[in-house]
């Protein structure tokens, strides 16, 4: 097969989030294996009413070892054509897709339907979702109008694999999460807090990304006033303070006032705001533990980013987000509950850091890029 890749989905301009972070890393992974790799990234991504954050775009230049043609309008269909036919006459043997919102199914699917007709290209979809989390009027029809043209799909998780049987019976392959290995390395806890201002010797746990009700803060924020009670109660009894690091894509003033009702506030370190890829290791070195409160999920970039900065996870028992922790090894699994999160919280500091190193060390090794890049490349050869 000729060593050739085209990447549609979103890269820079456009701020380093999950996806965007995603996408440039596997585009590097591909790189490393001597692929050229083109990426067909957004020109507009989001009318700005349905964008829920402050702002969409980086500020950082553009990332000199990738190639990104920054072109695709997600409301045009006449650009969508135009996008189709260059993409089309490429005839690169590879084009791999990122879904992650009904949203897209329209702009992503036109697009490749054309694609589809130089019957060279072997189109893969890495499903992040199929069905989304915050449902609207018009998904199903948008998803099964972007499956069409695909010919095999990758899911990180197993939920997601399940959830594509209702819509498809193409070839679906599950790979786990790989590991973030591109926000910086391990540091020395008190120098990571030295550097965002947090006492050196202080029990902290982190709450880290955007601020979305599925994933349960306001759980985490009741759980902390269990913590609190306890050990007023029970001064042995480790109270953490809790970090939250990540910009709110929701009502700000729901939680503030939660934190005020509940009598929290002097426990919780608010960095509410858009974390830049060169700020992400100084939350992850900074804290003892990683807690994941989620009502539901499919899977979660930051349990692999947990992972690569050798931090105990706890997780809720919901979606695929227990499929990459063991049970007293990487972490905790609680159920989606304020008292049972409040529990696991303390079950973590029962056992401390160090108990759980070893198997993260180990868990690290599973989780390669490559174990990915090489399932795309075989599903590609195979269908």
């Amino acid at each position: 097969m000729q060593k050739e890749l085209i990447l549609i989905g979103t890269t820079w301009p456009f701020r380093g989030g999950g996806i965007a972070s995603f996408n440039e890393r596997i585009a590097r992974a591909f790189q490393d294996q001597g692929f050229q790799v083109t990426i067909y990234t957004f020109s507009l991504q989001y009318p700005s009413f349905l964008f829920p954050g402050k702002s969409q775009y980086s500020e950082l230049p553009a990332p000199s070892d990738l190639t990104i043609h920054v072109c695709i309008n997600s409301i045009n269909p006449l650009n969508w054509i135009k996008i189709g036919r260059i993409i089309r006459n490429k005839k690169a043997p590879i084009v791999l897709v990122r879904y992650w919102l009904p949203f897209m199914g329209a702009c992503l699917g036109t697009i490749l339907r054309i694609v589809k007709k130089n019957k060279v290209s072997k189109i893969i979809c890495i499903a992040d979702n199929i069905i989304p989390h915050e449902k609207r009027i018009g998904d199903e029809v948008l998803t099964n109008y972007f499956i069409q043209p695909i010919d095999a799909f990758i899911t990180l998780s197993k939920k997601v694999a399940v959830d594509l049987k209702s819509f498809s019976n193409k070839k679906v392959v599950t790979v786990q999460h790989p590991l973030y290995d591109h926000f910086g390395e391990k540091m020395d806890k008190k120098m990571a807090r030295q550097k965002l201002g947090l006492p050196s010797h202080e029990p902290l746990i982190l709450f880290f990304g955007f601020i979305r009700k599925y994933k349960g803060l306001d759980l985490l924020l009741q759980a902390m006033s269990i913590l609190q009670i306890e050990h007023a109660n029970n001064p042995q009894k480790t109270m953490p303070k809790l970090i939250i690091a990540g910009e709110y894509y929701e009502e700000e003033n729901y939680y503030t006032d939660l934190i005020e009702s509940l009598g929290i506030k002097k426990n919780i370190y608010s960095f509410t705001k858009f974390i830049p890829n060169e700020e992400v290791q100084f939350y992850l070195n900074a804290c003892d533990f990683v807690i994941q409160p989620y009502r539901h999920a499919t899977q979660s970039g930051v349990t692999p980013l947990a992972y690569h900065f050798e931090k105990p996870i706890l997780v809720t028992n919901v979606g695929a987000l227990p499929e990459m922790v063991l049970e007293d090894k990487s972490g905790i699994v609680t159920e989606p509950t304020a008292p049972s999160i409040a529990q696991g919280i303390n079950r973590l500091y029962e056992l401390g850091e160090h108990h759980f190193l070893d198997h993260l060390r180990k868990g690290k090794e599973k989780y390669s890029w490559e174990v990915l890049t090489n399932a795309i490349i075989a599903l590609a050869k195979h269908n």
